[in-house]
């Protein structure tokens, strides 16, 4: 056996429809579109969404709920992987370019340090929000927070 004599499973395949090649072919004349109307033009095309005509099913559903515009998307980071930056690198203070430096934000993220796991280090940490158990653990620690 060769890659040269690789073939699909016999019958896996099907043949392309081959329209508008006479009419002896049973695809000529009008090719499957059918007599007059838009469809049996050249160019048409129907909408996104269109069901014939019936009420589309976006139209059907209701509308609800709202998007807050004034919504604040923080980026959560928690206290077990600061550990562990502080660990690997001997880290004595926190802040927003550290965190970028190391891949855990992007430069218009908004920071917020969340509380899961142990920290132990006694270092400054720098973010835009802290969740209580998170301050709590880094002042239990000997830290000390700043919010920007």
């Amino acid at each position: 056996m060769n890659l040269s004599s690789l073939k699909p499973a016999k019958g896996s395949v099907k043949g392309k429809k081959r329209i508008g090649r006479g009419q002896g072919s049973g695809r000529g004349g009008t090719s499957t579109r059918g007599h007059k109307g838009a469809g049996s033009r050249s160019g048409h095309s129907t909408k996104i969404g269109f069901e014939g005509g019936q009420m589309p099913l976006q139209r059907r559903v209701p509308k609800f709920g709202f998007k807050n515009i004034n919504r604040v998307e923080y980026v959560g980071v928690n206290l077990d992987v600061l550990q562990g930056l502080v660990e690997k690198h001997n880290l004595t203070a926190i802040d927003f370019d550290i965190l970028k430096t190391y891949g855990l934000v992007s430069k218009n993220d908004v920071v917020k340090i969340l509380g899961r796991g142990e920290f132990s280090a006694k270092v400054e940490v720098k973010a835009h929000a802290f969740s209580a158990s998170a301050q709590k653990a880094i002042e239990a620690a000997g830290g000390s927070i700043v919010k920007l």
